[in-house]
């Protein structure tokens, strides 16, 4: 509606003669154009709302200024109005506008209107908007009145209109920070009344044109952020009324024209980021009025000219990354007014400059030189009120000696101090608790002894402490506790000993702390976990011991960062607590030397005298011995009277899992959950060892032939696991029963005495996924194949989780394969008939699967949930798809599956991770996401891995359209 209103506007204001109340058609051309202008423009903060078309005059209105004599509108100024939309040509009937601002708004579009259909304008500024595309070639004709134009900071593209050169009354000219390309047009240097040019960040090229030395008044001149090549204009010494030279980040090459000693009134010359060359010529000392010089990231080379030191207005100098050599001039000491020095990354030498704290300096910087000499002596010459000034010192990367003056104290204003990588002896003077204001201090890769002083916890502003690489030794002091804005902390590589202090959980900022290769000792602080920030902690190669914190980094933090602790223990130095599980993670799940839930040898320290634990476990030592003897004896008394027992085991079938009446000795109970087939047949099988499948934690696994010729398979639990009620068992057994899925192993019944328990399951005949992929021949397991397994488990889980059952025990020998390649997952839910749901228990039940076992089994505070299933899971998905067993063994090694494909990952090469054995078969657009969906499943953290139905969604997401599929099958 609003364009619609504009439109009909414009048809009023162009095609309508008005007389409207008296007024003059010139009043009402004002009103008209700018209702038309405000018609095209969206005008969020309501700035123009006093704009009423019903009112006789504009002047009143906000952002409008009037001539008084004709009433007149001659400047619209709406800076900052938020405004966006396009110029509205409405203005052009402003015919009396002399200044048009419209500058730090959101306007977009071409430039429609021409400055001469303005012919009274003399200023123009549309900075700061969103205007795009090229100038129209005719723009600028007849702008013979306009003196001041702006049209930086937009996205302006194109050559600059060679019609610019018509603009005769132009004083100033910023085009900057826009888009235009092309060469810099010949028709500025006509302009003889402009004293101010900017052009700076565009994409100009070419060289800078001959006839510069014709614009008498330029003041300024700012070409930088160019593609400009070639040489400075020799001409450029003509314009001696020049203040401002910028040149910089350009292509330039070159050394400096002879002409530029004319330019006495020069304050400001930036030539940084070119490639020119040759030395500072001897004549640059007669310029005399320069403020800033900086000629840095050259080509320049030579000694520096004495010269430099009849600058006496000099601020700042930086002739830093260029080939100087030689040493300081003396004469530099002159210059009173310096506050910046930089001449870094050069080639000086000779002695650190004893003026260097002499003058005052704000900022001084000599790092990656060749300087040598001592802080001590340079100290020695200067007064306390000149160091005082000092915010910036860094004489990094020389070869400084001497050792660190307590007068350092003294630099009371330092904010950065950075004496690395020098020759510094002797010790961290203790009065740096008085630099209140240093922010950063690296003093690293020294010669510094001694320890590091309590007084380092008076520099509360600290946020950057790196003191690696020297020969402190002692403790870290608690007093560190105190700089509280510290974020990152570097101590590697000294001779510190004694425990990392628990103040250092107080630095709650903390982001990096490198700890490494010191002689630190003891448990490590429990608060730390509660560092919110950290990114990265590494204590690698101390002798450190105990568990790691609980929870927040510590969870997930890399391996390499705790290498080197032989005493300590946790996930992830593969070592597990003796407090929390009694075997080491990393022990071999395949050796058979060691049963299940016993202590590996030696473990803990050696105790001379037998202590209360240990007589206790020789205890238990002796009632196990009986109860094996008593299980034989039971086992031999069984198979002397099988048949009578099996006679008098009394069925129950159908739905409602009806007790058998049965309670002598000799009989049980069994329920079977649907159907009612003859058990007695196959009971003999139990006793047969031919008919054995496989052992697990849980008891050992059958297979019997019903009296109808289906096979079942039977698992004989072993009673020592088994110590719960007849009701808790049942309760137990019948949820399992009632759990029905394709992609799960069916549950069809089980048998009950005090001493014999028995879970009969539906027989699968296709082995389980472990021997299909690492004792048979595994490239036989296509990517199809073995993504439709994953799949299957997934969906198997959900649905267990769905029903609140924990699997607990997930693993490829606990996957089964039917006839027709679908994956059963079997032994679910099986932890839940223990006598208690305990860690220590749990985890000598299920040690084979040591590798799949999420993190929070070490961790006594952590709740065990259904994400432990999720882990076990993403470490399942791993092993499919590289065929690669979760931890595998090696002579002097051990390589946890979950750390190489992260690692590889990280490298960018992780689809060199997929099962050789495919030979290239496989989609890296499937493959790739299903590994990274495993290793979110594996994260550390629980609340960070997702829930199984999300996987299921996640892995449908991943599953390509099916037409290579078949081909890779």
């Amino acid at each position: 509606m609003r364009r619609l209103f504009g439109g009909l506007l414009l048809f009023v204001l162009f095609a309508v003669p008005l007389l409207v109340n008296g007024l003059s058609p010139n009043l009402n051309d004002d009103v008209l154009g700018l209702i038309v202008f405000k018609a095209d423009v969206q005008d969020p903060l309501g700035k123009l709302a006093s704009w009423n078309e019903d009112d006789d005059s504009p002047c009143n209105w906000k952002g409008i200024f009037c001539n008084p004599r004709s009433n007149r509108v001659s400047e619209l100024v709406l800076d900052g109005f938020s405004l966006s939309g396009k110029i509205s040509r409405g203005l052009l009937q402003l015919q009396s506008l002399h200044k048009l601002s419209l500058a730090n708004n959101n306007l977009t579009g071409t430039l429609s209107l021409r400055l001469g259909q303005l012919p009274n304008l003399r200023t123009v500024d549309l900075s700061g908007n969103s205007f795009s595309g090229p100038i129209a070639g005719d723009f600028f004709q007849q702008c013979g009145s306009l003196r001041s134009i702006s049209l930086a900071q937009n996205e302006f593209s194109g050559e600059i209109p060679q019609s610019l050169s018509s603009c005769s009354m132009l004083a100033s000219l910023n085009f900057s920070s826009n888009q235009f390309s092309g060469q810099l047009p010949a028709g500025i240097w006509s302009l003889l009344g402009l004293r101010s040019l900017d052009l700076s960040d565009n994409l100009l090229e070419g060289e800078i044109p001959k006839g510069i030395e014709g614009l008498n008044n330029l003041r300024v001149i700012n070409l930088s952020k160019n593609k400009l090549v070639g040489e400075i204009p020799d001409g450029i010494g003509g314009c001696m009324l020049l203040r401002s030279i910028d040149l910089s980040e350009n292509f330039l090459t070159g050394g400096l024209p002879n002409s530029m000693q004319k330019l006495s009134l020069c304050n400001d010359l930036s030539l940084q980021r070119n490639a020119f060359t040759g030395n500072i010529p001897d004549w640059v000392g007669e310029m005399r009025s320069l403020e800033a010089l900086d000629l840095s990231a050259n080509n320049f080379s030579g000694e520096l000219p004495n010269s430099l030191g009849e600058l006496h207005s000099l601020k700042v100098l930086n002739l830093s990354r260029n080939t100087f050599s030689g040493s300081f001039p003396e004469s530099l000491s002159s210059c009173a007014d310096l506050l910046v020095l930089d001449v870094s990354q050069n080639s000086l030498s000779g002695k650190f400059p004893s003026w260097g704290f002499r003058l005052g300096l704000q900022q001084l910087v000599v790092s990656e030189n060749k300087l040598n000499g001592s802080l001590e002596d340079a100290f020695a010459s200067s007064m306390e009120n000149s160091r005082q000034k000092l915010l910036h010192l860094d004489i990094s990367q020389n070869a400084i000696s001497g050792g660190i003056p307590s007068a350092f104290g003294d630099l009371s204003s330092l904010q950065v101090l950075n004496l690395s990588r020098n020759l510094i002896v002797g010790s961290i003077p203790n009065s740096i608790d008085q630099l209140k204001s240093l922010d950063t201090m690296d003093v690293s890769e020294n010669q510094l002894k001694g320890g590091i002083p309590f007084a380092i916890g008076g520099a509360t502003s600290l946020k950057k402490l790196v003191m690696d690489k020297n020969f402190l030794d002692g403790n870290i002091p608690a007093s560190i506790g105190n700089c509280l804005q510290l974020t990152f902390l570097s101590l590697s590589q000294n001779d510190l000993t004694g425990p990392i202090p628990a103040a250092i959980a107080q630095l709650v900022n903390l982001q990096h702390v490198d700890l490494s290769f010191n002689r630190l000792t003891g448990l490590l602080p429990k608060q730390l976990a509660n560092l919110g920030h950290l990114v990265s902690f590494n204590i690698s190669h101390n002798q450190l011991q105990g568990d790691l914190p609980a929870g927040g980094f510590f969870n997930t933090i890399s391996p390499s960062s705790v290498y080197g602790n032989p005493a300590l223990c946790g996930a992830p130095v593969n070592r597990t607590c003796p407090t929390v599980l009694p075997k080491p993670i990393v022990l071999n799940p395949n050796s058979t030397d060691s049963s299940p839930g016993s202590m590996p040898e030696n473990f803990g320290h050696e105790k001379k005298i037998l202590s209360i634990s240990a007589l206790i476990a020789i205890g238990a030592a002796a009632v196990i011995v009986v109860g094996v003897i008593a299980i034989t004896v039971l086992n031999l008394r069984v198979r002397s009277s099988a048949s009578p027992s099996a006679a008098a085991l009394t069925f129950s079938g159908g739905d409602d899992y009806s007790h058998s009446p049965s309670t002598d000795a000799n009989s049980g109970k069994l329920v079977m959950f649907s159907g009612d087939p003859d058990f007695s047949t196959g009971t003999h099988a139990l006793l047969n060892k031919d008919c054995e499948l496989g052992r697990g934690g849980f008891g050992a696994v059958y297979r019997t032939v019903l009296k109808d010729g289906r096979s079942v398979a039977i698992k004989k639990l072993t009673v020592s696991s088994l110590v719960k009620s007849q009701d808790d068992f049942e309760r137990e057994v019948k949820k399992l029963g009632k759990a029905r899925h394709r992609n799960l192993v069916t549950l069809e019944g089980y048998y009950w005495t005090s001493s014999l328990q028995l879970l009969i399951y539906e027989f699968v005949s296709g082995g389980n996924l472990y021997k299909h992929l690492h004792e048979g021949s595994g490239g036989s397991i296509s990517w199809n194949e073995r993504f439709n397994i994953i799949l299957g488990a997934a969906k198997s889980l959900a649905y267990l989780h769905q029903m609140n059952i924990i699997h607990y025990n997930l693993k490829s020998s606990n996957i089964l394969i039917d006839g027709e390649g679908e994956a059963k997952v079997a032994d679910y839910g099986l932890a839940r008939l223990l006598p208690m749901l305990d860690r220590y228990v749990l985890s000598s039940k299920i040690q084979s699967a040591l590798g799949y076992m999420a993190p929070e089994f070490a961790c006594k505070t952590v709740k065990i949930t259904e994400k432990c299933d999720v882990y076990g899971f993403g470490v399942l998905v791993l092993e499919i798809v590289t065929g690669k067993r979760p931890v595998e063994y090696m002579e002097d090694d051990v390589v946890v599956l979950c750390d190489m494909v992260r690692g590889a990952l990280e490298e960018g090469r992780v689809e060199e991770c997929v099962d050789g054995r495919l030979q290239g078969k496989f989609p890296a657009e499937e493959a790739i996401p299903v590994m990274k969906l495993g290793l979110i499943c594996t994260s550390q953290v629980p609340s960070n891995r997702p829930d199984m139905a999300e996987v299921v969604n996640i892995l449908e997401l991943i599953r390509c359209p099916s037409e290579s599929q078949d081909e890779l099958a």
